[in-house]
C-alpha cells in the first residue's frame, strides 16, 4: 500500500523559511515523478513543483520559482520542499503527489498525501 506522508508545516512569519518532508513507501518510485500542491481556502488545488525521483526534470510555478526548491533523499525515500521568503500569500495545506506522468495537472497524480498546513502571517 502506498503511503505519502508530509511533515514540516506550521506558523511562519513573511520572509522567514520551512522546510517540508514527504515519506514515501508501499513501492519503488524509481519511475515515477514526486511533487508538491497547494490548495488555499476556497481555491482549486495548483501546482508548486515536481521532479522525477532521479532528481531530473526540475519544475516550479512562476509564484514560488527561486524561493523554493525541490529535492529528494533517495536513502530515507523521502522528498522535500524548501520554502524561502515565504508571503502571505503562499498560505495554503500542501500536499505531496507521485505520478508516472508527473505533468502540473493534478488529474495526471496518482498517489497523494493528506496535506500539512502552511500559514504565513504578515
Amino acid at each position: 500500500q502506498v503511503q505519502l506522508v508530509e511533515s514540516g508545516g506550521g506558523l511562519v512569519q513573511a520572509g522567514g523559511s520551512l522546510r517540508l518532508s514527504c515519506a514515501a513507501s508501499g513501492r519503488t518510485f524509481s519511475s515515477y515523478a514526486m511533487g508538491w500542491f497547494r490548495q488555499a481556502p476556497e481555491k482549486e488545488r495548483e501546482f508548486v513543483a515536481a521532479m522525477r525521483w532521479s532528481g531530473s526534470s526540475k519544475s516550479y510555478a512562476d509564484a514560488v520559482k527561486d524561493r523554493f526548491t525541490i529535492s529528494r533523499d533517495g536513502a530515507k525515500n523521502t522528498v522535500y520542499l524548501q520554502m524561502n521568503s515565504l508571503k502571505p500569500e503562499d498560505t495554503a495545506v500542501y500536499f505531496c503527489a507521485a505520478g508516472q506522468l508527473g505533468t502540473r495537472d493534478m488529474g495526471t497524480w496518482d498517489y497523494w498525501g493528506q496535506g500539512t498546513q502552511v500559514t504565513v502571517s504578515s
